[in-house]
């Protein structure tokens, strides 16, 4: 991604309501975005939802809390939180 772009880069969750790794990972998010501005959008996907079931199936994440960044499953469980900075620096700076 170019440095200059505005075009925030996607990241989505897949979650559901009764994981507790998923609400693990949705604070760990909450704590580290601000950090990058608007330089991210983010949006959650409740898996065992009716339209959740249907991309995880095409996606092919069998377990959450999984994490897509740009499109592209980057985490299948919780990182450490040093690990989601540099994945998420990685892409401002190399576009993946």
């Amino acid at each position: 991604m170019d440095i200059g772009s505005s075009k925030p880069i996607k990241i989505e969750m897949f979650y559901t309501l009764m994981c507790p790794s998923c609400k693990i990972l949705k604070q760990m998010l909450k704590e580290v975005l601000p950090e990058f501005g608007d330089r991210f959008e983010y949006s959650k996907t409740l898996a065992n939802g009716p339209v959740g079931i249907i991309r995880s199936m095409k996606l092919g994440i069998h377990a959450v809390p999984a994490l897509l960044i740009d499109g592209r499953i980057v985490f299948r469980s919780v990182p450490e939180k040093n690990e989601l900075i540099n994945e998420l620096k990685n892409y401002l700076n190399n576009g993946k």
